[in-house]
């Protein structure tokens, strides 16, 4: 994929995503992601001068991507248990990825943790968006007083399936998790 002008970044940024989510932050070089986007180092530089400065706007295009994915839900879904339902979802959706790779979100968190690395609080902010989200949610279920542990909860199940998945590789395990979270979902649901 060659590219030229404004969709370079763009298409750095992508590219940089993918590695960083299969190899991990550290283990991508400048290098690895020039050559999957078929650019230059010089072209490369051009738009980042750093490891560093890409991350950042892997991040911002991952909250980018994440806000959008969850305003669709809103549109397509007019019940809020439907919409945690879509979040439960990805489990699924993404078993393939999951099961190769973990959660992108946990394994860049963990990663960068590790690290103590500074962009870590904004990465944490994919947590945040969606702990937020779904503590609306179940919020608008009527469950106010306890929607943030619910919503932190919910991410601690779905962190840990992924994170179980990818360590056993397991698509039967994540079939079964899903049921059960659904399974404790509607006990919180009307719909």
């Amino acid at each position: 994929m060659n590219v030229r002008g404004g969709a370079t970044r763009a298409q750095i940024v992508d590219a940089a995503d993918r590695l960083f989510y299969r190899q991990g932050y550290e283990r991508t070089s400048f290098a690895a992601i020039a050559q999957a986007v078929q650019i230059s180092r010089g072209n490369f530089y051009h738009h980042f001068k750093s490891k560093d400065l890409i991350l950042e706007a892997v991040i911002e295009a991952r909250l980018g991507d994440t806000r959008r994915m969850l305003e669709q839900w809103e549109t397509e879904q007019p019940e809020p248990g439907d919409r945690i339902r879509r979040f439960v979802e990805i489990l699924l959706t993404n078993r393939a990825d999951i099961q190769s790779y973990g959660c992108p979100v946990g394994a860049l968190t963990s990663e960068l943790a590790k690290r103590d690395h500074a962009a870590l609080a904004e990465a944490n902010g994919l947590f945040t968006l969606f702990r937020t989200w779904l503590g609306d949610q179940f919020t608008l279920l009527g469950h106010a007083d306890e929607a943030d542990a619910l919503a932190m909860h919910l991410l601690a199940v779905s962190q840990g399936v992924a994170t179980l998945a990818n360590a056993f590789k397991d698509e039967d395990f994540i079939r079964r998790e899903v049921r059960r979270i659904n399974d404790w979902l509607g006990t919180y649901t009307t719909t």
